[in-house]
């Protein structure tokens, strides 16, 4: 039977994640306190706090080097903390001075990598530090998504790509599980199952994009996930993981939850 192993979600979109034991799934469809901040391009066409496509953000796709930073987030007092080894870049609320406050580190720490969308377009800065910090928007899909892979099929990826140590977080899924074989949860598309409280039909498998590639310590693009997802097995797009949205209420989901198909 497979199993849930590990939960996470990421309070920044495009930044490190929380590991969690336990995560909550709101009706709508997003995990609770999952992608609810972002870091804005200044030339966005979305107005205020609306949702808008990940290549107006600061994310891994267009920033690997934010991959270095170690992020924690309050999410009572709705304060953030942004650290690069052992050096604090910022630490402040969401107040009005706060947001200019984080914005501003975070804008001077990419200025400064190789890799960056802003030094060749002034007109994407100030960056705008957006959300509300407490709900879901963020995700890649306007619709929200929950994402799902199992650690089988993150193996056979890392057999691939000859990294057999291969991270998980490079992919960003919500939900791991174990107890599949490999690429068993791609067969699930348009069903439906049941991972602790909550049932999910499974939407699609995900596509994947160049922030695969970032390695999630160093911030370096150092191994050739898209390819390998396209050659090594064969996809006519670079596909790992799924997304899922919930049918009924949602609910919570913990470690060690099992994982079974209702069709």
């Amino acid at each position: 039977m497979p199993r849930v192993v590990a939960l996470y979600r990421y309070p920044v979109k495009g930044f490190t994640p929380e590991a969690c034991n336990v995560v909550d799934v709101l009706d709508e469809g997003r995990i609770a306190g999952d992608r609810i901040l972002g870091f804005r391009f200044a030339n966005s066409t979305a107005t205020d706090d609306a949702w808008s496509k990940k290549h107006e953000f600061i994310a891994l796709v267009n920033t690997p080097g934010i991959a270095r930073l170690r992020l924690r987030f309050d999410h009572k007092a709705l304060r953030l903390s942004i650290g690069l080894d052992n050096t604090v870049l910022v630490n402040d609320v969401l107040d009005q001075q706060g947001r200019k406050n984080i914005a501003a580190a975070i804008e001077k720490y990419v200025l400064k990598l190789d890799e960056n969308p802003l030094s060749a377009h002034p007109d994407r800065l100030p960056l705008r530090l957006i959300g509300n910090g407490v709900t879901p928007r963020y995700q890649d899909s306007e619709a929200g998504q929950i994402t799902l892979h199992s650690r089988a099929s993150l193996a056979a990826v890392g057999d691939a790509v000859g990294d057999h140590d291969l991270s998980e977080l490079r992919f960003r899924s919500n939900i791991v599980i174990d107890g599949l074989a490999a690429w068993e949860e791609q067969s699930w598309t348009e069903r439906k199952i049941r991972i602790g409280q909550v049932d999910f039909v499974v939407a699609m498998p995900k596509t994947r994009c160049l922030a695969t590639q970032a390695n999630p310590s160093s911030g370096k693009r150092d191994l050739p996930i898209l390819k390998t997802l396209t050659r090594a097995f064969n996809q006519d797009k670079p596909t790992f993981a799924i997304a899922m949205i919930p049918c009924g209420a949602g609910g919570q989901i913990q470690v060690g939850d099992k994982v079974s198909l209702l069709d």
